[in-house]
C-alpha cells in the first residue's frame, strides 16, 4: 500500500495504470481522468453528502453535534456537477457491467439516483442501512434518522445490462437459508472500529463486507474514488479482493493508512465451512 501526492504524478497521459493495493491522497477527479478506461471490476464508495452546515447543531443532553464539514458544502449547483464529472470518471473506468455500489441519505441519494438515470444505467436495486444506534435528532422537528442508502447499479445500458456479479447463495447462507431482503439492520460503527480516529460518515465494516461478498469475485479490483477512513480496502484486503482508493483530505489518509496496515476483518462465520461452492453468481 503506498501513498502518492498527485503533484509528483503525471496526471496528462491519461493512459497511466494504477497500482493495485494503493491509496492515493489527492483528488478523484483528477486522479481517475489520468487511467485507462475499463481498469476495475468494480466501484464501492460514500461520496460527500452534501449536508453539512457552516455551524454544526449540538444539544445539551448529546455530546453529537451535526456534521459541518467543508468538504461536504456545496452549493445546489456545485453538487450535480461535482456529482456528474465523478460519475463519468468512474463509468469510464470501471468495466462494463461491474458493479457500482453508492451510498447517500435523503439529502443526495434522489440526486445521484437521478443522474444515473439521466446516464441510461441500469440500476439493479436499492439497499436500505437501517442503524438501531443512530445518532438522535438535535432539532426536535422530525423523525429521528436512522438509514443511508445504497444505490446498486450496473455499468451498462438498461438494455445491455447482463451477467453483473451476484453471489446469491452466499447471500442467503448469510441470512440463515433464507433470501436476503434489501433492509439491513447494522449498528453504527462503534469505538472498536474507530479506535484508529474518527471520521463523521465511516461506513460500517459490517455492510461494507456484505457489498464485497455478496457483488465481488476474489481477486477482482475494487475502486473507492473517496476512501474517508478506508473501510472499503481494508474489507477488501481481508476477503482476497485488491483495491484502490482515493482519498483528498490528509487527516483520513492517515487514519486508512493506519487500519489497512493493522485491521484484519474475519470471514462470517456462517460461511467458514462452505467458502468453496459458492460459484461465481452471475445474474
Amino acid at each position: 500500500m503506498i501513498a502518492i501526492d498527485p503533484d509528483t504524478t503525471d496526471l496528462r497521459k491519461g493512459d497511466l495504470q494504477p497500482q493495485d493495493n494503493t491509496l492515493y491522497q489527492g483528488d478523484c477527479i483528477d486522479l481517475m481522468r489520468g487511467w485507462p478506461d475499463a481498469s476495475f471490476d468494480h466501484c464501492i464508495t460514500d461520496p460527500p453528502y452534501n449536508m453539512s452546515k457552516k455551524n454544526g447543531l449540538g444539544w445539551a443532553f448529546s455530546s453529537h453535534v451535526t456534521m459541518s464539514e467543508e468538504w461536504d458544502i456545496f452549493s445546489r449547483k456545485n453538487y450535480l456537477e461535482f456529482t456528474r464529472l465523478w460519475l463519468d470518471e468512474v463509468c469510464r473506468v470501471v468495466k462494463p457491467n461491474g458493479n457500482l455500489f453508492i451510498f447517500g441519505s435523503y439529502h443526495n441519494i434522489y440526486d445521484i439516483g437521478h443522474i444515473l438515470n439521466e446516464k441510461g444505467l441500469k440500476i439493479v436495486n436499492s439497499v436500505t442501512w437501517l442503524k438501531p444506534n443512530a445518532q438522535p435528532n438535535v432539532t426536535a422537528r422530525m423523525l429521528t434518522e436512522s438509514t443511508e442508502h445504497i444505490i446498486w447499479a450496473c455499468n451498462a445500458p438498461k438494455d445491455e445490462a447482463r451477467g453483473w456479479v451476484f453471489h446469491y447463495k452466499l447471500a442467503k447462507k448469510l441470512n440463515g437459508g433464507k433470501q436476503m431482503r434489501n433492509v439491513w439492520t447494522i449498528p453504527y460503527p462503534g469505538a472498536k472500529e474507530r479506535q484508529y480516529g474518527k471520521h463523521p460518515s465511516q461506513k460500517a465494516v459490517a455492510v461494507i463486507g456484505r457489498l464485497v461478498l455478496l457483488g465481488t469475485n476474489e481477486h477482482d479490483l475494487v475502486l473507492d474514488p473517496f476512501g474517508g477512513s478506508g473501510t472499503t480496502g481494508v474489507v477488501a484486503q481481508s476477503y482476497n479482493r485488491r483495491w484502490v482508493m482515493i482519498e483528498k483530505e490528509a487527516e483520513y489518509t492517515a487514519i486508512a493508512e493506519r487500519r489497512l496496515a493493522e485491521v484484519k476483518v474475519p470471514y462470517p462465520k456462517e460461511l467458514l465451512h462452505r467458502r468453496h461452492d459458492d460459484g461465481d453468481g452471475k445474474a
